[in-house]
């Protein structure tokens, strides 16, 4: 399931792209089977193991054209380990709601980005992540979890500070949201809950076989209540 629009970003079979927070690699998969050379970067030692088997089985399958590479780096988001201008391309997913110095983050991911270069960050959207947090303190009072909620014009200033033109926005995952509304109020850690788990199973059903039902659905919702929002930008 991708967040953020590859055509939208411009990536291209060749593209050097950072995938910072990568999680469980979603992008990057989709990004290495476009042919670009992706790096999938998180502090996460056992999500990166995970990632790295995957494109390994990638190549074995033939996935992938040819020229296109794909590797794992560890570290720390607040001091990213490369050059200025390395990468074409630069994706944060999900990220920076768990940053706690997040405009160091943001500097250091234009820092990275190449004139002319293009990023694309996501992050829950406020509407959705407010109910979360309404409902349920274990959502976000983890380990790790979202320090903050993000209105969407405070997100494109603090990026725009750092030296980036915005380009544009949208909302994703609309049938999203209710899900975790309905994990938040019968709890988090409730994972044998009828709602939740019936709700799961439709959401599961739709990746897969992605009916024109659910899909018209999700086009209409987003506007209203998609779970993520993603924002567009080009470094001048």
């Amino acid at each position: 399931m991708l967040t953020v629009d590859f055509d939208r970003l411009g990536v291209s079979a060749g593209d050097r792209v950072l995938d910072m927070g990568c999680g469980a690699g979603r992008h990057a998969f989709e990004l290495y089977r476009r042919g670009t050379d992706v790096i999938a970067f998180d502090q996460d030692a056992d999500e990166l193991s995970a990632v790295a088997d995957m494109f390994a089985a990638m190549r074995t399958a033939g996935e992938v054209p040819d020229g296109a590479e794909a590797d794992v780096k560890q570290g720390d988001a607040l001091q990213l380990p490369f050059a200025d201008g390395e990468f074409d391309r630069v994706v944060a997913a999900e990220v920076l709601e768990h940053i706690p110095e997040d405009e160091q983050a943001i500097a250091e991911l234009v820092r990275v980005l190449r004139p002319g270069g293009t990023m694309a960050v996501t992050v829950p959207r406020w509407l959705p992540e407010r109910i979360c947090w309404a409902l349920s303190d274990a959502y976000h009072e983890v380990e790790g979890g979202h320090v903050r909620i993000y209105a969407g014009d405070e997100l494109v200033a603090k990026i725009e500070a750092a030296g980036m033109s915005f380009t544009g926005r949208e909302h994703r995952h609309g049938l999203h949201s209710p899900y975790w509304w309905l994990k938040c109020a019968v709890g988090v850690d409730n994972s044998e809950h009828v709602l939740p788990r019936t709700y799961h199973r439709m959401l599961v059903w739709d990746i897969m076989r992605r009916p024109w039902l659910t899909r018209t659905a999700e086009r209409l919702l987003n506007p209203v209540i998609g779970k993520s929002m993603v924002l567009y930008f080009t470094k001048p």
